[in-house]
């Protein structure tokens, strides 16, 4: 999400018995042998439940109680149309963000964009691989989801499904084994034939809490400042990974990383969160 603002399966193990033949004459009497132990397969990870008339359910923040629990979201946005700007060198990516996050030990959750992923596959996949990290769908085009989103290209209704599924083949094709099934809407712009259109997916819609202010923005300092004085607990917090609409960023998270952990927040992703929302945490 890019935006001018400055506020804001389940997974089946198979178990297969083992059928035992059947002898023509008596065999003698042995140990039993334990059965074999199931694949060991990932948890599934929490979801909300269905919104009012089953629509997609969305999540803005975790418990207020319970802890000084903060996620740090990171939108590694690309839209569909931006190839020729990547081909003639315009960076999309944030490399030396993400090396900030691993050095500084910060649990975090990447909602991609599928065309994203496709222009920095090795990237994609080893933050897909990290178990620090996990990356979420933010769109496979980055267009809009409602009219009149920033500025931005709009999908059409009867498309909304497939750009979201799509995201999520790429990230299979390029080695995200795990994508997660949390959503963000480019630009954060959403409307009810929205929810309605990605109720099949199966995916909670995720919005924020705290917007970090640094899309577009020259002051490290001003969007650190801008996170600490909105982080409550359980705030859900999003900021970029962008290195060309986004380049403070990464001076931005060495400020505010140590300064809230001072003030006792722990940094967990969004799957702890929900699950803290849901009972689970």
């Amino acid at each position: 999400m890019i935006t001018l603002v400055r506020r804001t399966a389940a997974v089946c193990v198979l178990a297969t018995a083992l059928a035992a033949c059947a002898t023509p004459r008596p065999a003698p009497q042995q140990a039993p042998r334990p059965a074999p132990s199931a694949p060991s397969s990932p948890s599934v990870p929490p979801t909300l439940a269905p919104g009012p008339s089953g629509l997609t359910p969305v999540f803005r923040n975790g418990p207020r109680t319970g802890g000084r629990t903060v996620a740090l979201t990171f939108d590694a946005d690309m839209t569909a149309d931006q190839g020729p700007r990547a081909a003639a060198g315009e960076h999309f990516d944030h490399p030396r963000l993400i090396a900030a996050l691993r050095a500084l030990k910060v649990p975090a959750t990447v909602f991609m964009t599928g065309r994203w992923a496709e222009e920095y596959p090795d990237q994609a996949r080893s933050i897909g691989r990290d178990p620090l990290f996990e990356v979420a769908n933010h769109s496979y085009s980055h267009y809009a989801f409602t009219g009149d989103c920033y500025g931005l290209p709009t999908v059409s209704a009867g498309r909304m499904r497939t750009d979201v599924e799509r995201a999520y083949a790429v990230f299979r094709e390029v080695g995200v084994d795990d994508p997660k099934p949390y959503f963000r809407f480019p630009g954060g712009c959403y409307d009810r034939t929205a929810l309605k259109a990605l109720t099949p997916v199966g995916v909670t819609a995720v919005q924020w809490d705290v917007v970090g202010g640094d899309a577009f923005a020259t002051d490290a300092e001003a969007v650190a400042r801008q996170v600490l004085e909105g982080v409550r607990p359980g705030s859900v917090v999003v900021l970029h990974c962008t290195r060309s609409a986004a380049p403070t960023t990464e001076r931005a998270v060495r400020r505010i990383v140590p300064e809230l952990r001072r003030r006792g927040y722990r940094f967990v992703k969004v799957s702890e969160l929900i699950a803290a929302a849901n009972g689970r945490g």
